[in-house]
């Protein structure tokens, strides 16, 4: 496996672990046959941080897949600011090291 495929696998586990913990909307965070319950979501959380998107627009993502994915219909979007933030807070760059080109 190369870096830049662990380095994709660490940035996976990282936004995982986020939507596990801090955003949860099911409640399955400490149960441990769901660990991978979130697993779903985290290539379009992923593509939305590497794009630079806002925490307004990561937390408007999370709450359409609430209402789309889970059944949940009425997710306030601010409500999901911190999560938002939590996530924009992670390194998502393939590179691990040396100045950007």
């Amino acid at each position: 496996m190369t870096s830049k495929e662990e380095r994709a696998r660490e940035i996976q586990r990282s936004i995982a672990e986020v939507l596990l913990r801090n955003w949860d909307p099911i409640g399955v965070g400490d149960v441990p046959q769901a660990q991978d319950e979130y697993d779903a979501y985290v290539g379009g959380v992923y593509s939305l941080l590497a794009s630079g998107a806002t925490a307004r627009q990561v937390a408007e993502h999370l709450a359409r897949v609430e209402a789309d994915q889970l059944g949940f219909g009425d997710t306030d979007p601010k409500m999901l600011i911190p999560v938002a933030e939590k996530l924009l807070k992670l390194n998502v760059r393939l590179e691990t090291g040396g100045p950007a080109a």
